[in-house]
């Protein structure tokens, strides 16, 4: 079967595809010309996220379907399709602490139902992972090299999810890689508690909230822009040149949540700061920076959208949104 291209009319298959990044890589293939099928049990997605796309004549199908739940996504699949690109997950830690079984069916069962579906149509497999299964760096930009250590189950699924990955391509030479794309943030992502640490920080700075930083605030995180998150998932998922690789994304800069808060506390007008206890301190990881270049040099390709700028383009577009929903409180008589 051949693999769609550039400007191709192949059938993709997104799970997640509802999801924060998944509607991202949605837009991007079908700006891309392919044809779009979306899985999601909107666990964490939300359908208005697609709501841009409904009447693109490439968006072929919206399914509700949990990718575990193997007789319901057996009947949810399209009859072929040329790429998955599974990004479905169960992405809360606390949530893994708390339920360890149900990350564990989401992120492993899930991974190994679609790669077996996968492996019958002789399609490309795409797995979007975590930077969340590295082991503490020392301080020190992390390459794929790295050693890995998950701190928690979710983690600890993500690696066990990779591995069957690797081998479906290893053992039945599926065209497979491995994405591991560091803090991404931006429009459309969650602000409540599964949100990210920037959706977060900014819908309290807007709302005129103290923001909250766990523990004493040097952990540092490597903050990537959805838009190229999503440019470079696709770009993996198009070319061969990834097939069998484990590739790292982000910006190659680091930043102190404490120092976050303090930028997103001014955007909000100097919202106050304040300290709490780490809700799970194990998981934690000091410092986590990537080091891009294996992506570069495969992908041609590199983030687009600084810190500065994203912040400031999803500080607006979480103003807009709450705008709109305002007016509709008032057209609605609410």
């Amino acid at each position: 079967m051949v693999i769609p291209a550039e400007g191709g009319r192949g059938r993709a298959v997104v799970t997640g595809g509802a999801g924060f990044i998944g509607r991202w890589v949605v837009k991007k293939l079908l700006e891309r010309g392919l044809r779009v099928w979306v899985i999601d049990d909107l666990s964490s997605g939300r359908m208005s996220n697609l709501a841009e796309f409904h009447d693109h004549r490439g968006l072929e199908g919206m399914r509700l379907c949990s990718v575990h739940d193997l007789p319901a996504l057996e009947r949810s699949l399209p009859a072929s399709a040329e790429l998955v690109v599974h990004l479905a997950a169960r992405i809360n830690v606390q949530h893994s602490l708390d339920d360890p079984a149900d990350t564990f069916r989401s992120d492993v069962v899930g991974t190994f139902n679609l790669l077996e579906w996968t492996r019958r149509q002789g399609a490309r497999f795409v797995f979007v992972s975590s930077c969340m299964v590295y082991a503490p760096a020392n301080g020190n930009p992390i390459t794929e090299e790295h050693r890995v250590r998950p701190a928690s189950p979710y983690a600890a699924s993500k690696l066990a999810a990779e591995q069957l990955v690797l081998s479906y391509h290893r053992a039945y030479d599926m065209p497979a890689c491995v994405l591991r794309p560091f803090n991404t943030y931006g429009p459309y992502q969650r602000s409540d508690g599964e949100g990210g640490v920037v959706a977060v920080f900014l819908r309290r700075a807007l709302s005129g909230q103290a923001l909250q930083v766990f523990g004493d605030g040097s952990q540092t995180r490597d903050l990537l822009y959805v838009e190229d998150c999503a440019e470079f998932i696709v770009r993996a998922a198009l070319s061969g040149r990834a097939d069998g690789e484990v590739l790292n994304f982000g910006s190659g800069r680091d930043i102190a949540i404490e120092e976050l808060a303090r930028r997103i506390a001014l955007m909000g007008g100097l919202v106050p700061i304040v300290k709490r206890p780490h809700p799970h301190p194990q998981a934690e990881i000091a410092r986590l920076v990537c080091r891009p270049e294996k992506a570069a040099r495969l992908l041609g390709i590199r983030p687009r959208i600084d810190l500065e700028q994203g912040l400031e383009l999803t500080r607006g577009w979480m103003q807009s949104t709450r705008t709109r929903g305002r007016l509709k409180e008032v057209a609605g008589g609410g």
